[in-house]
């Protein structure tokens, strides 16, 4: 799969019409065609706000899976099942379990500035 087939599917995921990302990136929804179909590719600066819109990184948009990258840097394989599982999750769904994360993350910044 190239990179116009993962924006697609990517978008498609998200539920985002081809006008909607393009709004969101600052681009014509006839840009974002071109890039699903291949008949154009993005510039890096749009590489960067497409990955940001479609909640990816741009390594994933331009090389694909990334699952060996993040295996190779996350160990513990019980978190890393999770992560996957919470992937398939619906968007508010996610934005729940973020915010429970960094809830939990900046309570141990400030227990550990107290200590």
């Amino acid at each position: 799969m190239g990179i116009s087939e993962r924006i697609k599917e990517l978008r498609r995921g998200k539920k985002l019409t081809q006008s909607d990302l393009a709004t969101e990136v600052g681009l014509t929804y006839v840009q974002i065609g071109r890039y699903e179909t291949g008949k154009s590719s993005p510039s890096a600066e749009v590489l960067q706000k497409l990955a940001a819109a479609l909640d990816t990184t741009t390594d994933y948009l331009m090389n694909g899976s990334n699952d060996e990258v993040v295996s190779a840097q996350l160990t513990d394989k019980e978190l890393l099942s999770q992560f996957r599982e919470v992937e398939k999750l619906d968007q508010e769904d996610k934005h729940l379990i973020k915010t429970f994360i960094d809830a939990f993350l900046t309570k141990r910044k400030i227990q550990k500035l107290a200590i």
